[in-house]
């Protein structure tokens, strides 16, 4: 039971790294990703493409698509 009751603990603590993290990008993302529209250049861009397919990577396993697909 033990065992049981420290995997738990250790789930929740992840799950809560995760909300955590998902919290910080939202605020991130409302603001633009600290990017002023007169600032914007293809390096902007680049950067989000790369989280983009960081996020990508993430929702494929988490949903079992792309090539995480059963």
């Amino acid at each position: 039971m033990a065992q049981k009751q420290n995997a738990l603990d250790a789930f929740l603590a992840r799950k809560s790294e995760i909300d955590t993290a998902l919290e910080r990008l939202q605020a991130l993302s409302n603001d633009h990703f600290n990017a002023h529209p007169d600032e914007i250049n293809w390096g902007h861009v680049g950067d989000l493409g790369h989280y983009a397919e960081l996020l990508k990577q993430i929702t494929d396993s988490a949903f079992n698509e792309g090539e995480h697909a059963e």
